[in-house]
């Protein structure tokens, strides 16, 4: 697996969730910037779905092995934050971005999973003060 390759596309897809989010429906660059994405996501389930659904796997069965484990896309958040400090880039989002959760650590928490890129990882969000790497590609 190249890991460049795939942070890449992720990347790449992260910008265009963030390029559409900037723009309203009557825009007349979004229609042809959604449909970018949904080509974008079906490369990337291609290309690195296997990899990353094996990462879901093995992260389902150690933190939430009650919950079902859902395509690679499933966990794109719906809204990234892009920071960039000393020409590096890095990407987070917010609590409530990615897939719910359950976990008889946290019944009480509404916790979910999410894929980031930059390096491309999976993170475990409980709350704000509490988010884990729980997989980072390599």
């Amino acid at each position: 697996m190249d890991i460049n390759k795939l942070d890449k596309a992720l990347i790449d897809l992260v910008e265009t969730k963030i390029a559409l989010s900037g723009l309203s429906y009557d825009d007349p660059k979004y229609d042809d910037l959604e449909e970018l994405l949904h080509d974008q996501e079906d490369e990337f389930v291609e290309n690195y779905g296997d990899y990353i659904e094996e990462a879901l796997r093995d992260v389902h069965d150690e933190f939430c092995p009650d919950s079902e484990v859902l395509l690679p896309i499933a966990y794109l958040a719906n809204e990234y934050i892009k920071k960039e400090s000393d020409g590096k880039v890095t990407y987070t989002t917010l609590t409530n971005q990615g897939v719910p959760v359950d976990m008889d650590d946290f019944p009480d928490k509404k916790t979910r999973i999410v894929l980031i890129p930059a390096p491309t990882r999976l993170v475990l969000i409980v709350d704000a003060q509490n988010q884990q790497v729980v997989w980072k590609a390599e």
